[in-house]
């Protein structure tokens, strides 16, 4: 006989008697979660900044290859423009926006904004050399000998790219991915602008299927380990196609992303791995479209939530004693949020269509797949065996001494003189004091597979916060503002 987990997730969901029941305030976390991507700009700030300790900061980007590279986003707590990981930021914060745009108020003209200082950037990326695609601003292995305020930088601004004789597929079809969504977030807000992007959209993506390789093999430490393309390149040629033919609806990206194979099995979704990702994406065309021929991506989707899901027969997903996903040591929250908008949407198409699916002998509903992503979004705010909540400046017990060279510093206003290279390791890196400047909004790499978590700022693993983490958390919180009772 057939059992319903829908049951079973309201017993999981209560798992632990340390875990404390809460009541999260979605609409301030989702304000906050946009309002983070303020403090990760690079470049020449608006008059609008509301994170006002950030200040200007590499304004000459681009100079030593002779072209203006200014603008975009630190990835992380670092001082780099790592265009992958950026690119994967900003598809997944113009997916949020088109699936639940409409539902964000008062935020989609601030999540916009976010979208547009990345697309600003990446544009100039895509168009400033015939021929190159630059994919990154920073020398890594430099930057990250130096404990200082962006504003302060004084390592060398080293320009990478990408080429015919020296490709990456994966970065091209990522930011052809991020310039294509994007395109959707403007088609009515912003016309002209929409049109440049998915111009840029397709010739960027043009690069990736045409010259094959990955853009670790091209570029080395320059990318390596720090953001390598470990899952190779197949990933992001079918998300990049599956983005084009979104916004394009052009057969030539249906035929080629069908053509291409990528049919590996995978419980990740990540900068990294966008397998998971473009299948849900596709999927939408099997169930709202009622198309037979991308039927492949929907059991694909649903092979992969029986992974995800806790007492799935299938599954291949450890969670912490207080319930939260675990999947890798570094960065865990990273991989929550990503696989939280990924159960947030897909069962959001199931829902349009009153589809079901099974894993085994149990049958997953909508209901269930929205109450495994209320739990992590939840347990990231707060609702946690340690009552802490990994969002900093949401709640009252939240990380103070994240891994972040602006934050854990003083500002440009309270410390107008320079901070060298060296110059903020002591007593400010290695201090137990909080940081100075609240990254409102950041989300933390976040706690260990016992749920323990001890805001250490040499811990980057779990006290860093990054573009990609926040940026996939968007979305859920947009629907659980509107639905706290699922």
């Amino acid at each position: 006989m057939e059992t319903r987990v829908t049951l079973w997730l309201l017993l999981f969901l209560c798992l632990g008697t340390n875990v404390v029941q809460g009541n999260p305030n979605y609409k301030d976390a989702l304000a906050k979660s946009i309002l983070f991507f303020q403090g990760q700009r690079s470049g020449r700030l608006p008059t609008n900044q509301l994170l006002s300790w950030r200040s200007n900061s590499g304004l000459s980007d681009g100079a030593l290859a002779r072209v203006d590279l200014t603008g975009g986003y630190y990835d992380a707590g670092d001082n780099v423009k790592f265009n992958l990981p950026m690119a994967y930021t900003t598809t997944m914060l113009s997916w949020s926006t088109l699936e639940y745009g409409k539902r964000m108020g008062a935020q989609l003209p601030d999540a916009r904004a976010a979208i547009r200082w990345a697309t600003d950037y990446l544009l100039k990326c895509a168009t400033a050399t015939p021929g190159k695609l630059y994919v990154g601003v920073g020398d890594p292995n430099v930057d990250h000998k130096c404990w200082e305020r962006p504003e302060d930088m004084d390592t060398a601004r080293s320009v990478y790219s990408v080429s015919p004789s020296n490709p990456g597929s994966d970065v091209a079809g990522e930011t052809a991915a991020a310039l294509a969504a994007a395109s959707l977030v403007f088609r009515a807000a912003d016309p002209k602008y929409s049109r440049l992007l998915l111009k840029t959209a397709k010739q960027v993506m043009q690069f990736a299927m045409q010259y094959r390789g990955a853009y670790s093999d091209s570029l080395g430490s320059a990318v390596c380990p720090f953001y390598c393309s470990y899952s190779g390149y197949k990933d992001e040629l079918l998300w990049g196609a599956a983005w084009l033919y979104r916004a394009t609806n052009d057969v030539y990206y249906a035929n080629f992303l069908k053509s291409l194979g990528a049919n590996d099995a995978t419980d990740i979704f990540s900068w990294d791995n966008k397998l998971a990702g473009a299948r849900v994406l596709l999927s939408r065309r099997a169930l709202l479209n009622k198309d037979g021929s991308y039927d492949q991506f929907r059991q694909q989707v649903e092979d992969f939530m029986c992974r995800i899901l806790p007492n799935s027969p299938s599954s291949t997903t450890q969670y912490t004693p207080g319930g939260l996903m675990f999947k890798l040591s570094e960065s865990n929250l990273q991989y929550v949020t990503s696989i939280t908008f990924l159960l947030t949407t897909y069962s959001k198409y199931m829902s349009s269509t009153k589809h079901t699916f099974s894993c085994g002998n149990m049958v997953v509903t909508p209901s269930t797949l929205k109450y495994l992503a209320k739990k992590q979004v939840d347990y990231i705010l707060g609702v946690n065996p340690l009552k802490m909540s990994y969002m900093v400046g949401y709640g009252t017990t939240f990380p103070r001494r994240i891994h972040h060279r602006g934050s854990s510093l003083p500002s440009l206003v309270s410390h107008p003189q320079a901070i060298g290279c060296q110059g903020g390791f002591q007593p400010f890196y290695y201090g137990s004091s909080p940081n100075p400047t609240l990254l409102t909004g950041a989300i933390v790499g976040g706690p260990d597979q016992n749920d323990a978590f001890s805001d250490d700022r040499t811990a980057y693993s779990h006290s860093e916060p990054a573009t990609y983490i926040n940026a996939a958390i968007v979305g859920p919180l947009t629907t659980l503002q509107h639905h706290t009772q699922l």
